[in-house]
């Protein structure tokens, strides 16, 4: 069934390239970006959202950021991208003439991305791995990304919190794909360098780590929390040394509650629920205090409260 509906994709992909409609879809999103630039100040980064390959509104985020902070290096490292054809970044290789590395751990999808003209048109490499803690900054450092990155977006679903702390090269801007179903607590999965998340519960609810994680590690290593969009599933982090200047453009820090409605049943197919009606499912299951490193389980984390 996935392999059928990334046939599909292609194919809209490439219907939708034929048809010049790609090319139009990124002229509107440079258009609409230039008209969210133009407001001295936005509410909350939900308001300079826009959609061109992006799952949600990433798309108009990035390029917000990038033209309020103004980043010191025009590249982007992306991992767990499929095939590419959603992600965080590519609105900014077509419009921006960025450079960057992507990574998956499935060659076919890697392949899909290299037989794609996309790979000849732009400074991109795809590469084939599946990303652990003790591989990630030799890949980064093997490729020329390992010392500064413009913008680094983390969405493996999995051990996203222990991937990201060994990586030790200075970003401008970091999205963290982020479990809301954690809540307030710094949780994360425990770290499973084989980690894959359908096979570790039927739910699909068991993953990753809670912003509150995320911040205890990124507000410890110098970057500023910025918000999350509006479906409450991507959080954003600023290098401190830009500060300044988003603090200038932007009222508040938002956290907005996550929407969405994708927990599974046993069988696999979607159940409809919500996060929070997930809970209750995965609650026996272990996580990890990041900071503490007391181990607990999701009923823990779910005692504190949403966020």
């Amino acid at each position: 069934m996935i392999a059928i509906r990334r046939k599909i994709r292609k194919m809209l992909f490439d219907v939708r390239r034929l048809m010049g409609m790609e090319a139009q879809a990124v002229l509107l999103g440079q258009i609409r970006a230039e008209q969210i630039i133009a407001k001295p100040v936005i509410a909350s980064l939900a308001d300079a959202e826009f959609r061109v390959f992006s799952q949600w509104g990433e798309d108009g985020i990035l390029s917000w950021l990038v033209d309020v902070i103004g980043p010191t290096t025009n590249s982007f490292v992306e991992f767990g991208v499929e095939d590419y054809h959603e992600s965080n970044t590519r609105f900014l290789l077509h419009a921006r003439g960025w450079r960057g590395l992507v990574i998956d751990g499935s060659e076919s999808n890697i392949a899909a991305i290299q037989a794609d003209q996309i790979a000849y048109k732009h400074d991109l490499i795809a590469l084939a791995s599946f990303i652990t803690r003790e591989n990630i900054a030799g890949l980064l450092h093997a490729n020329g990304f390992g010392e500064r990155v413009g913008i680094l977006s983390v969405d493996i679903d999995g051990v996203d919190y222990w991937v990201l702390e060994a990586i030790d090269a200075r970003c401008d801007i970091i999205v963290v794909e982020y479990n809301d179903l954690f809540g307030m607590a710094p949780v994360s999965v425990p770290y499973d360098g084989s980690f894959v998340r359908l096979d570790q519960h039927w739910s699909g609810m068991y993953w990753g780590a809670s912003l509150a994680a995320f911040r205890h590690l990124l507000e410890g290593r110098g970057y500023v929390f910025a918000g999350t969009n509006r479906a409450g599933t991507n959080a954003f982090f600023v290098d401190s040394a830009h500060a300044g200047k988003l603090g200038d453009r932007l009222e508040q820090k938002v956290s907005w509650p996550c929407r969405m409605r994708e927990v599974r049943r046993q069988d696999g197919t979607l159940a409809l629920k919500t996060y929070a009606e997930a809970g209750q499912q995965i609650a026996h299951l272990p996580l990890v205090n990041v900071a503490t490193g007391a181990a607990v389980r999701v009923a823990d984390a779910l005692a504190e409260g949403p966020p």
